[in-house]
């Protein structure tokens, strides 16, 4: 299988273009960005970690970088020791939510964010050039490693809460780590919050005990752990710990796009201001805008592109509907460890079980399905469907998206795959799926593959 380059970062698979010597020209190239400066490092716990590990420090080091070290750290908390450490940039080893044999690289700017667009389209002339900016022998680079690297991560999101409020519940929680970063310091916050903690999968050696992806399908153990244990709520994280999804006082998984959803719902009544997602996430979080009226902007795909809006508009909070809450005062940074906290809140604000909040915020079905495609052919996809739906409000950019009073759908290029992505999104589950289907026989009918 071939390695998965884009703007965004780097996948593969070890042995199969998870090469030490890419490895090493990728970090070279962010070293050379990084101008000799200071470049935060962290893994996830996969067991070609450490070859990742060493192929990376290879680089930079060549490059005259001093390297901090973080160890198994997850992905937000890189981002938050770059603006901590006034780093030059950062970089974490992480596939994500990819199955164990894959591993790859995300590049981190100076602010603590992903690369924007503009940040890796140099990343990738570099890769190209390989023009690296490799020293002599005597400005050669430095490793340091960092004890407790989450302590300044946790420290923020602690100052985002009321801490005794949340203790005063004494809530049971069950975290399913599954074996990711999110191990290391995910327990440790939830604790520091007053919380009985039964953990699923804390060791963090990348041995995923499911498909990591935080979907209901793979999360029947976490929802069989809450029911049993009596537990008040149960989170699952995916392995680089930047996405949540969550399941009820009931056993019952309430769906990763309400992750965003909850964490909206607490911090707007609060601190009203603009909240900005991306054109494929539930429009659950624009009905909570409304109702705190507060502005709503959509940025494109990408957690890069969430960003770069929030930054325009100044944001309150951001994100995708993967599960992804972005919050400024934190990190911009999808963060795993914010959504717990804020759920964690608005539960000991609020009294009451989980569902019975849940229940108080707008309900929508959300259907997702792909279709293989080359890129070149999505152009003539979107011609498509503006014809065929020629009722619908289109918005065009990242892909097509079609809007009615009460329903939508998108379609758009995948950015790691040679597919287009179908989303569709109604009141009730069976209008979504019909809505997605009828999208891709569309789709299937119309564009020659």
């Amino acid at each position: 299988m071939p390695r998965i380059l884009s703007i965004s970062g780097l996948r593969a698979t070890a042995g199969d273009g998870l090469d030490p010597a890419f490895l090493t020209e990728f970090a070279s190239a962010v070293g050379t960005l990084a101008e000799q400066g200071t470049v935060v490092i962290a893994r996830d716990g996969r067991s070609s970690g450490e070859m990742v590990r060493h192929a990376v420090l290879a680089g930079l080091t060549a490059t005259g970088c001093r390297v901090i070290d973080a160890g198994i750290a997850t992905t937000p908390t890189v981002g938050v020791l770059v603006q901590h450490l006034q780093a030059a940039g950062g970089l974490q080893m992480t596939a994500s939510h990819n199955p164990s044999e894959w591993n790859g690289l995300k590049p981190f700017n100076t602010g603590g964010g992903v690369y924007n667009q503009e940040e890796g389209k140099q990343l990738l002339e570099l890769l190209e050039s390989r023009n690296f900016n490799y020293v002599p022998w005597d400005q050669m680079g430095t490793v340091e490693t960092l004890e407790d690297a989450a302590a300044p991560h946790r420290e923020r999101v602690h100052k985002l809460v009321d801490g005794n409020a949340i203790r005063d519940r004494k809530f049971k929680v069950v975290l399913d780590c599954n074996h990711g970063s999110g191990a290391v310091s995910g327990p440790t916050i939830l604790r520091e919050l007053g919380c009985e903690v039964i953990v699923l999968g804390e060791t963090p050696d990348g041995r995923f005990a499911h498909t990591p992806e935080p979907l209901a399908e793979n999360l029947t153990s976490l929802c069989d752990a809450v029911r049993e244990h009596g537990a008040d709520i149960g989170f699952a994280q995916d392995p680089d710990a930047d996405r949540l999804a969550i399941v009820d006082e009931r056993g019952e998984y309430i769906g990763e796009e309400l992750t965003l959803a909850l964490a909206v719902d607490y911090v707007l009544p609060k601190t009203p201001g603009p909240i900005v997602v991306n054109g494929s996430t539930s429009r659950v979080t624009a009905d909570l805008a409304a109702r705190y009226q507060c502005e709503f902007h959509r940025s494109h795909v990408g957690e890069a592109n969430v960003v770069t809006r929030m930054k325009e508009v100044n944001a309150i909070i951001g994100g995708e509907g993967n599960g992804g809450v972005i919050e400024p005062q934190v990190g911009f940074v999808r963060d795993s460890f914010v959504s717990m906290a804020y759920v964690l809140a608005g539960l000991a604000q609020r009294g009451g079980t989980l569902s019975e909040w849940v229940a108080t915020i707008p309900n929508y079905a959300i259907v997702k399905a792909k279709l293989t495609c080359p890129r070149e052919k999505v152009g003539k996809a979107v011609e498509v469907l503006q014809n065929h739906y020629a009722d619908a409000q289109a918005t065009s950019g990242d892909g097509l998206r079609l809007d009615w009073d009460d329903r939508w759908v998108q379609v758009r290029a995948s950015n790691t795959e040679p597919v287009i992505r179908v989303i569709a999104e109604a009141p009730e589950q069976a209008a979504a799926a019909a809505l997605c289907e009828d999208a891709m026989l569309q789709i299937r009918n119309n564009v020659p593959v």
